[in-house]
């Protein structure tokens, strides 16, 4: 039986048709434009910074989807690469060693919190990348890396601006207060956080009359909160971590700690599960926060993320409401995303530069960085707890039980004092 063949002319045209293939899938460009961008970075997913970690996480994993959603970035997708830091600095530049030199990712940005930044900062410099930082205290004060880029509203002088709206709104009282206490834990934020208070409190002319640190492994704040009673402060300022913030709180009430204002710079007293354990224990605590659902916050897009944030909180087993941190974690991305896209490259100097001369509108408003990447204007929150009743968490929805005192564009709300009466 004859063997059929393929004219000579259909061979040809194949021919043709698989060089174009072959030469298709070879070419440089076509293979990297299927490959995603990559950003990669540490994040606390366990450890004390965990409650806050998680829901970082879970934004950017809402951005990731957002914008893959959209056709990606450059038009390729993009794809999260993080690793569980266990909110121990010993493990971070392990972790950023690891993404450069092994997953090769295509951009750095940070985990959370002071502590987890500076380990990594390092790293970013000694490899001349690009690094974006959430929520880092006067990370950059020492090193002026001009390709870092801070995601935290204190302005270009953060150590002292964590304390300036607490000591400004304690100093409006009537008799003007003339003593305050400090304390803090012995880690890098709160030491920068105590140092302006210290600073401010010298310059406003009051008497510091109780200033030391404690041990981050501190678990009894009780033998603390009685020696700074002690010294009858009219002020206290407080910079703490999650674990002691909820120590401090508790002594404070256990104790009945008198002082006409009390707070200031308590990381954790924003998370809703801490809301939600002390509930009207918090009435009367003069504090920092971020974003909260006043009127006066509500930017453009803010209100879409958190209810696409809440509706998978439950499942993920994180903070219900998401008012902290989520807003700022999709923010920094927002930010990155930006400038990739305005470039149309992924090279470190030309997104640094970017980054340097352009204000960028977010979620949680614009924002243009200044001096050491930090926010070239402070938008700080100092808000107060008022009128919370029992632990339900939907009233905690209600702007009234937390009020904005500062800045002044943003307030929502009157002081109540002293810290007794408005805890009555």
């Amino acid at each position: 039986m004859a063997q059929k063949t393929i004219p000579q002319r259909k061979r040809a045209r194949l021919a043709v048709v698989t060089a174009a293939i072959v030469s298709f899938i070879l070419a440089p460009g076509a293979v990297r434009a299927a490959e995603p961008i990559t950003i990669g970075f540490g994040m606390a997913l366990t450890g004390g910074l965990a409650a806050a970690g998680k829901t970082a996480l879970l934004a950017m994993q809402i951005w990731q989807d957002d914008v893959n959603t959209k056709g990606g970035l450059l038009g390729r997708p993009v794809k999260l690469v993080f690793y569980d830091d266990q909110t121990s600095p010993p493990t971070v530049p392990g972790i950023y060693t690891k993404l450069l030199d092994v997953d090769k990712v295509d951009i750095i940005v940070s985990g959370y919190g002071t502590n987890l930044i500076a380990p990594a900062m390092p790293i970013a410099i000694q490899n001349d990348r690009l690094f974006l930082g959430l929520f880092g205290m006067a990370v950059n004060a020492e090193f002026h890396y001009s390709k870092y880029f801070s995601m935290l509203p204190n302005g270009p002088d953060p150590a002292h601006a964590f304390a300036d709206p607490f000591f400004k709104i304690a100093l409006q009282g009537n008799p003007k207060p003339k003593s305050v206490a400090i304390v803090g834990a012995d880690a890098e934020y709160p030491k920068k956080a105590t140092g302006g208070a210290r600073d401010i409190a010298n310059e406003s002319g009051l008497k510091i009359v109780y200033d030391k640190s404690y041990p981050p492994t501190t678990a009894d704040f009780s033998p603390i909160v009685r020696a700074i009673q002690a010294t009858n402060p009219e002020m206290v300022f407080v910079a703490s971590y999650p674990p002691d913030s909820a120590g401090m709180v508790r002594a404070a009430t256990e104790i009945g700690l008198k002082t006409r204002y009390f707070g200031g710079g308590m990381v954790g007293l924003q998370f809703t599960s801490v809301k939600q354990q002390f509930g009207s224990k918090l009435n009367g605590i003069v504090n920092y926060d971020f974003w909260i659902p006043a009127p006066t916050m509500q930017f453009p897009g803010v209100l879409d993320l958190l209810k696409k944030y809440q509706a998978k909180a439950a499942e993920e087993g994180v903070d219900a409401l998401g008012y902290y941190m989520p807003p700022y974690a999709y923010a920094y991305l927002q930010v990155l995303g930006a400038a990739v896209t305005a470039t149309k490259s992924l090279d470190q100097e030309k997104l640094g530069a970017y980054l340097r001369e352009h204000t960028f509108k977010t979620v949680i408003g614009d924002i243009k960085f200044g001096e050491n990447g930090e926010w070239a204007e402070p938008r700080l929150l100092q808000t107060q707890f008022q009128h919370i009743k029992g632990n339900g968490v939907d009233q905690f929805r209600n702007p009234a039980t937390q009020v904005v005192l500062a800045p002044a564009a943003y307030v929502s709300g009157n002081i109540i004092y002293p810290y007794s009466a408005a805890k009555e």
